[in-house]
């Protein structure tokens, strides 16, 4: 799902430095959310957790979609809506489900024998052929080693062209990430006759470690791994010297299946709809109890909350729990794709919250203006943006912010320029000292230690920062909610041609390029 970028140690202070004094209220979204923040009780939104986390217990040890742990999520919640006295809606959606059946084998077989290791060196990409090759590697053309000073350097693969054809024996394609998609890549060394693939990072600062990628459905026959940048460099040097030959072995499923969003109104103009949403689904190897059993209890009790207080807001809000996020935002995406023109119209902005309880946290704010990545969201955002960091400035609550780099659900609605913002409290990235020195915790260690394992339980949260962050979440649901302000009128123009707010590099969890 996510990952952050961490901004100059300065910058990252002087936001941090923000307090009562200083923090200026956002013109126009200026209702008093405190009643209802009051109502919002850390006892609750602990209750959900252990309610999720009990389910997957119950299914298996995870709450991934298509499974029983999903479907009882989803009746949790339906549940507890209903109880609240929401009318709730299902919308289902076909999605294809990836199942792995046994961990993948990457082998180096000559000039000597060398075992990779699963996860530390290799991921395999989700929607990648199954088969088990014994095969001599071959590099493509347009590797960058060194690699260049910028991402995206290295268009090795990206045309049929890069590719000497692959001949009678087995070969494998060694290629380096950059430029195009992965299915592309993989496609090229597929219709070249490869009968595997090995994706390497980049190389430069950010891009060197094992990384998790996505085919984006299915369509590739041969087995497709990402691989860490020392392992390709490595590889690659080798081949230098002779001949490479190597085992890949990937035993996996793809098959045609269904999941279901939660979707859920408050009364409102229904001209003005802030979806407010968050992914309910895990990924299989775990309970995903912080990623995204966080989000979804959070959002869940700003709901029942909302209901409880008979708070009418001026604009309508939709709470959103989306379905197969983890195999690529699957859910948020039928929904958007679904939206009729007038609906379309209609949806006034979109909030995301996908891990905000993370054990070793930071406090990360969308960058709505683009102000420190340059990723800048749709007319709007800025506005949501600011919104979250006048509450955090209020409260003396250091906070820095996180890039639009399409990891969760709000990419379906910035690439139809659907003004969008939320909340994050940081994956498998490593801490720093600088944030630690805002934060606390452990620097050198991830944000989440357990990110998409077995250990994200009840166990893997931070119930101070979970309480902080669905308070601030809530303030910005009923300050966007009270609101007679309008944004931008840029929002139009954009939103008509459909224009995104900038290239995305990611979909859910797993890259696409």
């Amino acid at each position: 799902m996510h990952r952050s970028t961490l901004v100059a140690a300065s910058t990252v202070a002087a936001i941090a430095l923000l307090g009562g004094t200083t923090a200026q209220a956002v013109p126009g979204f200026n209702a008093d959310s405190s009643a209802l923040r009051a109502a919002i009780t850390d006892q609750n939104i602990r209750a959900h957790m252990v309610q999720l986390d009990r389910l997957a217990r119950i299914w298996g040890g995870t709450r991934v979609d298509a499974t029983r742990g999903y479907d009882a999520s989803v009746n949790y919640v339906r549940t507890q809506l209903r109880r609240a006295g929401y009318t709730v809606r299902l919308q289902p959606f076909d999605f294809y489900y990836f199942e792995e059946n046994a961990d993948p084998i990457l082998q180096r077989t000559a000039p000597t024998s060398h075992d990779y290791s699963f996860v530390d060196d290799y991921y395999t990409m989700t929607y990648s052929g199954a088969a088990d090759v014994t095969g001599s590697l071959v590099a493509v053309n347009n590797l960058v080693l060194p690699p260049g000073p910028e991402p995206s350097t290295s268009s090795a693969g990206c045309a049929a062209g890069d590719f000497v054809p692959a001949g009678a024996n087995p070969a494998i394609a060694l290629i380096q990430r950059g430029t195009c998609d992965f299915v592309v890549k993989a496609a090229n060394a597929q219709a070249a006759g490869y009968d595997g693939v090995l994706i390497f990072n980049e190389g430069q600062p950010g891009r060197t470690d094992t990384f998790g990628g996505t085919l984006g459905g299915p369509g590739i026959d041969i087995p497709v791994v990402g691989t860490s940048f020392a392992v390709g460099n490595e590889l690659a040097g080798l081949l230098k010297t002779g001949p490479v030959t190597l085992r890949l072995a990937v035993d996996a499923t793809t098959t045609p299946s269904h999941s279901t969003n939660v979707l859920a109104d408050t009364p409102g103009r229904g001209d003005r709809i802030i979806v407010v949403g968050a992914h309910l689904d895990s990924v299989a190897e775990g309970p995903g109890i912080n990623d995204n059993g966080s989000g979804t209890a959070g959002i869940l009790e700003i709901a029942i909350q909302m209901a409880k207080l008979g708070i009418e807001p001026r604009n309508r809000v939709r709470f959103a729990f989306w379905g197969a996020e983890e195999f690529g935002l699957f859910g948020s995406q039928y929904y958007v794709d679904t939206l009729t023109d007038q609906q379309y119209f209609n949806t006034w902005a979109n909030l995301n919250f996908d891990m905000i309880a993370s054990p070793n946290f930071a406090r990360f704010v969308y960058d709505g203006d683009g102000s420190e990545f340059g990723l800048v969201g749709p007319p709007g955002s800025d506005i949501i943006e600011a919104i979250f960091e006048e509450y955090f400035g209020r409260n003396d609550l250091a906070n820095e912010p996180t890039a639009f780099d399409g990891r969760s659900d709000y990419f379906a609605f910035i690439n139809v320029g659907i003004p969008s913002g939320g909340l994050f409290t940081g994956a498998e990235e490593i801490k720093s000292a600088e944030q630690v020195d805002l934060y606390g915790g452990t620097a050198g260690v991830a944000f989440d230690p357990c990110y998409h394992q077995a250990c994200d339980d009840i166990r893997n949260n931070n119930r101070r920062v979970l309480g902080q962050m669905t308070d601030a979440a809530a303030n910005t649901v009923f300050k966007l909610a009270q609101s007679s302000a309008e944004f931008p009128s840029a929002q139009i123009a954009s939103r008509a041609s459909g224009q995104a707010a900038a290239r995305m590099d990611r979909r859910g969890s797993r890259l696409v390029r």
